[in-house]
């Protein structure tokens, strides 16, 4: 991003239009199994499956969404519900469309571990027949309460992209085949440049000390080998939306005018008072700073154009603080 947006509004209640929404699923029709939203931009048209078949995917995040329809390629149609860099995935409001969608839907991908709840009730309120179900952190043994953004674990993303290919296998076995020759490209190909990235942040730079504004960046640093310095009560609140403590600020700012921490990395899409002090902080500092961002940005990035941005963002901010 060339400028750092302002805070996301206060999240309202999603009850209202989660009732209209689950309403509209009453009356989806067989028909609504051809009906295809064009939110997503990396939606993938059919063209020469063997089967004959076409998969219909709904994502209720497009990170997951882009993983999907790179490895299922001209055998499945993805729609991501949550599209827009602006959009608050924990308590968006879904819409009647997103009901069709989902009612339409073959294939599921929630995140869950409490992140897109909304989604859940969705497709609890219409279970459609015969559809799978992929929820994130039931795969990877992330219970709720725990940190959700799983799509920042290198190792998680890998374990997806396991289970989608699997799931594909199963739904359409005469293209199983087709989805493993995707899989081995994605893997070694589209993903090479953020799996070397990961591998060499984490032989040069591993335990390095860092800050951060809140949870997201915790197991990118988890799985990078850096060692988190802030607070995680601070991480927390700011990922929840809620105020930190005075006690967890003075440690931070403590933190930064000792130069504990080598860099700090901040979600740029939420980016609060207290965060842009920190910021402000730390360049006053010399303590060079790195941001990531919740959701792709620009909307259409691939997962891969996104991911390896940041990690190249926090390779060169390492760089210079480290002099490696």
């Amino acid at each position: 991003m060339s400028a750092v947006p302002a805070p996301r509004s206060a999240r309202p209640s999603a009850r209202l239009v989660l009732v209209a929404a689950t309403a509209a699923l009453t009356a989806v029709t067989a028909t609504a199994c051809s009906t295809s939203s064009s939110k997503d931009a990396s939606n993938t048209a059919a063209t020469g499956s063997s089967s004959g078949k076409t998969i219909q995917v709904v994502a209720a995040e497009n990170f997951w969404g882009s993983i999907a329809s790179q490895l299922g390629g001209s055998h499945v149609k993805v729609t991501s519900i949550i599209t827009n860099p602006d959009t608050d995935p924990h308590d968006y409001e879904p819409t009647a469309a997103d009901a069709r969608t989902a009612a339409g839907a073959q294939y599921s991908i929630v995140n869950g571990i409490g992140y897109d709840a909304w989604a859940d009730k969705l497709l609890t309120a219409n279970p459609g027949s015969g559809r799978t179900q992929l929820q994130v952190g039931d795969l990877v043994g992330i219970k709720p309460g725990g940190n959700p953004h799983r799509w920042y674990s290198p190792d998680d993303v890998h374990k997806v992209i396991e289970q989608i290919t699997a799931d594909y296998k199963k739904i359409d076995p005469a293209d199983a085949g087709y989805f493993d020759q995707q899989k081995t490209t994605f893997e070694t190909k589209t993903l090479e440049g953020y799996n070397k990235l990961v591998a060499d942040i984490k032989a040069k730079y591993a335990g390095t000390p860092i800050g951060a504004s809140e949870s997201i960046v915790t197991p990118l640093a988890e799985g990078l080998g850096l060692k988190m310095l802030t607070p995680e009560t601070f991480l927390d609140a700011m990922s929840e939306g809620s105020d930190p403590t005075a006690n967890d600020k003075a440690t931070i700012d403590q933190q930064m005018k000792n130069k504990e921490i080598k860099i700090y990395v901040y979600n740029s899409q939420n980016s609060t008072p207290d965060v842009q002090a920190q910021v402000n902080e730390a360049k006053a500092e010399g303590i060079p700073v790195a941001t990531v961002t919740e959701t792709p940005t620009p909307a259409d990035a691939g997962f891969q154009q996104w991911q390896t941005a940041e990690l190249q963002g926090i390779e060169q901010a390492l760089a210079k603080a480290t002099g490696k």
